[in-house]
This record gives structure tokens, sequence and C-alpha cells, in this order.
């Protein structure tokens, strides 16, 4: 299924065993959204304010009836911590979870899942790679077809470099090869998932490549899955570890060593 408009989006389906058709719209009870962040002193206070600032709109437009936002603070060594709970105080649906140890993009993610406690869950990154505008949309989306996970994708992604760009295209490509799951930005911070659904999966992945995991697994369990375009904001402070070298070797081993068990998810009963 692919939908345009004249406002430069798009929306496609990927097919995964489950059908997606228009359904009754109803409100959903909460949406939760959490942060994974490390050392992000400089993003943490725009990142709750943009978020609270859509999710009121949501509540104001009735898609939602309540919402939180979940800062998950993976042994942070700057300011972050002080920053979160300073936000907590001022706001009851702020939230932070302290880790005392690093854990990783995967442990920082597990970590949201289980603290989230709405029906519906966004995760995406405290830099705010896309627009939080967007987010009306994407619920939208889920509301109106009936899917189980929206999945974003950046239209234009030059702003990053040609050499991220290349790493991006080869490790798609991977995934698509060993997996079978065609989704064109699968490691990008915008995933919109149903409670339902996160309950049913178990995450093993440490490390960055938990994203993909996500997917593989959602896709050979025949839950739907919607791909949705956006504008793309690259990071402009701070830094990212995604294409370091280390991380890169990280996400091979981890995508080698789960092919096996990922391979052998079937369709929920």
């Amino acid at each position: 299924m692919t939908l345009g408009g004249g406002d430069n989006t798009a929306v496609s389906q990927l097919g995964c065993g489950a059908t997606v058709g228009v359904v009754v719209t109803t409100q959903f009870d909460k949406l939760s959204v959490f942060y994974p962040m490390w050392n992000e002193e400089d993003y943490v206070e725009r990142a709750i304010e943009v978020g609270v600032q859509a999710c009121q709109k949501l509540v104001e437009i009735g898609d939602i009836a309540d919402y939180e936002l979940i800062i998950i603070d993976d042994a942070s060594t700057d300011r972050t911590p002080e920053i979160a709970d300073r936000l907590v105080a001022a706001d009851p649906h702020v939230k932070v979870v302290h880790h005392p140890h690093n854990r990783k993009l995967g442990g920082a993610m597990k970590s949201g899942f289980a603290a989230a406690t709405g029906d519906l869950i966004l995760y995406t990154d405290a830099d705010l790679p896309f627009d939080m505008a967007e987010l009306p949309r994407a619920v939208r989306l889920m509301k109106d077809y009936g899917a189980d996970i929206i999945s974003a994708y950046r239209f234009d992604r030059t702003g990053e470099g040609s050499l991220r760009t290349i790493y991006t295209w080869v490790y798609n490509t991977l995934i698509r090869s060993l997996f079978g799951v065609r989704i064109r930005d699968i490691n990008f911070a915008f995933k919109l998932c149903r409670r339902r659904v996160i309950d049913r999966i178990e995450l093993t992945s440490e490390g960055s490549f938990i994203d993909a995991e996500l997917i593989i697994r959602a896709s050979r369990m025949g839950y739907s899955i919607m791909q949705m375009g956006v504008d793309y904001f690259p990071r402009t402070r701070g830094e990212s570890t995604l294409s370091s070298p280390g991380v890169i070797m990280t996400i091979l081993k981890e995508m080698w060593s789960l092919r096996g068990d990922l391979a052998q998810v079937t369709p929920a009963s």
C-alpha cells in the first residue's frame, strides 16, 4: 500500500503476513514517548519541551487521552541526570530511569519499553532527528489503517555526509539479504509501536542492532508495519557514535550471532 500527498509525504505498507485495512478510529488511552540518552545535556530540555507540545496536541485533537515522556539516562557523565531530575520535578508527565552503568542502546531501549505504561509507545533520539509535529500523522495512520508499527524513513540524508549514507545503504541491504525484511531506513529512531506488539517480542540485542531486531521479529511474527517518510534534521551538537568503527563492528557481530535465532521466529498465534 502506498499513499502520497501534496505535502511531500509518502507512506507504504510492508507486507508481512498481516492484513492492514481501514478500521474505525478510536482513541488510544496513553502514549509513552521515551528517549535513550547518554551525555545529552545540550538536547534533553528541548527534547522534553517539544515532546510535551506534540503530546498535548494529540490530547487536544482527541487521539490520545494521556501521555508520558521518559528519559532513559544511560549512566551519563555530564549534566544529563541533573537536568532530567529537574524536569521530572517540574512536570508529572515526565519520568526518568537512571542506569548505574552504561548499557548501550540495546539496554536503554529495553529499559524504555519496560518503563512505558502506554498502549502506544514511541521511541526516538534526544537530538530530535525529525519534526515532532509529524507524530499526529503517525498516530492517525496507525488508527486509520490498523498498523502495529509505524517505521519512519528519511526523505533526504545528504546532510549527514556520504560515508554514513554508504554505511546505511550497505546495512539495509544486508538486512534485506539475510532476513528478507524490506525497510528503507531500519535504524532510524522513529518507531511507533502498539503495546501488545512489544509485550510479545523478546529483544536480546544489547547494542545498536536492536532497531533491526525489533522490526525483524515483528515482521516474522506477522505484525503489520507501515513506513512513513519524514524530513530529516541531522545532529548539530554533541556526538553520534553510530558510525564509529567499534559500533559498526558490534552491530555486525550481533547480526551474525542472532541470525539463527531470528530465522526461527514464527507468526504469533
